[in-house]
């Protein structure tokens, strides 16, 4: 089976009416607004799967907290880091690091948690079912007390949201929000840690992306 071309995946970004393109402006608006509420001092966040980063940077870029934030965007993709690293030099965002490695285990955050903002963004539609509540279990051990984690997943049937939103409330998370894309496909939540942040266990394998066309 061929794998997907996550370069050319991003490129639906610049399409206004793509799903995720409207994905992308729900995700960013929660971030905007989580950065506009963070006390004042050094804002720790880390993005898994963050591809070339538009999420995270394009935020970033014109937010009056920029230099406050301490950000590491975790890639596998070779081309993808190689976007992101220039998108973040380009705009004089030294605070972003733009790691070159698997997200889904546990050894690509340490040194960035806890974080006070995690972001899980285009994974959950990507994996199995069992790598995502495993995944979510895992989030406290990546979260400051009180962090707030985003993710998103397609509600494609069989909507799995329910369950995701159900396992972060096993996990310890409170539901912030939940916004669906007017057309009813994408999702996106926020989940508060109110629980106790975990300890990070290195060499944890969280999730594999699972390979698609």
């Amino acid at each position: 089976m061929a794998q997907r071309d996550w370069v050319e995946w991003h490129r639906d970004y610049d399409d206004p009416g793509s799903p995720l393109s409207r994905r992308g402006k729900l995700v960013q608006g929660h971030l905007r607004a989580e950065l506009e509420r963070a006390p004042a001092g050094d804002i720790r966040l880390i993005s898994l799967c963050a591809g070339q980063g538009r999420d995270v940077i394009g935020v970033l870029t014109e937010h009056p907290r920029r230099d406050d934030v301490r950000a590491r965007l975790v890639e596998l993709n070779e081309r993808n880091v190689a976007l992101a690293r220039q998108a973040a030099q380009t705009a004089g965002l030294h605070g972003v690091e733009v790691l070159q490695a698997d997200a889904g285990i546990t050894d690509a955050c340490t040194g960035a948690v806890p974080a006070q903002i995690v972001v899980a963004c285009g994974i959950f539609g990507n994996i199995t079912d069992s790598d995502i509540q495993a995944t979510v279990a895992a989030l406290p051990s990546l979260c400051a007390p009180g962090a707030l984690v985003l993710w998103t997943r397609h509600r494609s049937a069989p909507d799995l949201t329910p369950a995701i939103r159900s396992w972060f409330g096993e996990a310890g998370f409170r539901e912030e929000a939940f916004d669906t894309s007017p057309d009813g496909f994408m999702s996106v939540g926020a989940h508060r840690l109110t629980g106790e942040p975990a300890a990070l266990i290195p060499g944890q394998r969280l999730f594999t992306f699972v390979a698609r066309t």
